[in-house]
């Protein structure tokens, strides 16, 4: 009985917590038409989220490349040519590696930092003060942060893949002695747009669903600092695995088998 009390209690937790974040979103949407008058707000969003965070997306992305390149060549030995060594890491890198590791690190980077700063205005009392001022607080604060991680997470994703395919041809080249024409060769050989077109596209979810969930948690944050820690907390673990399983929604959706 304690069991499924305790699912019972975790399924009513999951749809009130969708609940809200479905309101919030509606809020998000009511609000775009004023974002017009804070472009300083949408600006400074853009340069916390983007910016300030590819110097971690660069160094992420020249190892995941690395280690794909070197793990394909394992692979490899013996049963396909290394000739299609460039072909098998570019799709890998255009199509998952690069939209979800940089996903999961914003998430660990951008939307702690969104939900303890909100949460912090929460248990302040700085939110019920803009309220109680009749300033739209999804607006002011939710609304620019989205916009910012739906634009910015793709733009961070084009120079992740950028850096995991020198990284990619770097290991290629020092380690497993393969010729730089037939690394590049091999990565025009099967090239398609569609690949890096869906890494963007998967950007843009994983931007919203980032920065949403963010300051969802943090709004609902309570009881202090301890409060802002344990909101936190739900917001990084939560936006990776909804990261996760969005990826897989869209890969279904965007390739079929």
């Amino acid at each position: 009985m304690n069991l499924f009390r305790y699912l019972g209690r975790l399924f009513y937790t999951f749809l009130l917590d969708l609940g809200g974040v479905f309101v919030m979103a509606i809020g998000v949407l009511k609000s775009l038409p004023s974002q017009f008058r804070h472009g300083k707000l949408l600006s400074d969003q853009m340069l916390l989220m983007g910016v300030n965070s590819l110097p971690l997306i660069l160094l992420t992305s020249i190892f995941s490349g690395a280690v794909s390149s070197w793990q394909a060549a394992y692979q490899f030995q013996g049963y396909v040519p290394l000739r299609y060594l460039g072909t098998a890491v570019s799709k890998a890198i255009f199509i998952e590696l690069s939209p979800v590791l940089t996903a999961l690190v914003v998430a660990g980077r951008v939307g702690a930092a969104i939900a303890a700063e909100l949460g912090t205005m929460r248990v302040t009392e700085q939110i019920d003060a803009m309220e109680t001022l009749a300033i739209d607080p999804v607006g002011y604060l939710v609304t620019p942060r989205v916009i910012s991680g739906m634009i910015m997470l793709p733009i961070l994703i084009v120079f992740a893949d950028i850096i995991a395919i020198l990284g990619a041809a770097a290991v290629a080249i020092f380690f497993v002695d393969v010729e730089p024409e037939t690394f590049f060769n091999g990565m025009k050989m099967f090239f398609e747009v569609s690949d890096v077109t869906s890494g963007m596209m998967k950007a843009v979810v994983f931007g919203g669903l980032i920065a949403i969930l963010g300051c969802f948690h943090g709004f609902k944050a309570h009881g202090g600092a301890e409060g802002v820690g344990i909101a936190t907390t739900r917001a990084v673990v939560t936006a990776s695995v909804l990261v996760l399983v969005s990826d897989f929604v869209m890969a279904t959706l965007l390739f079929s088998v």
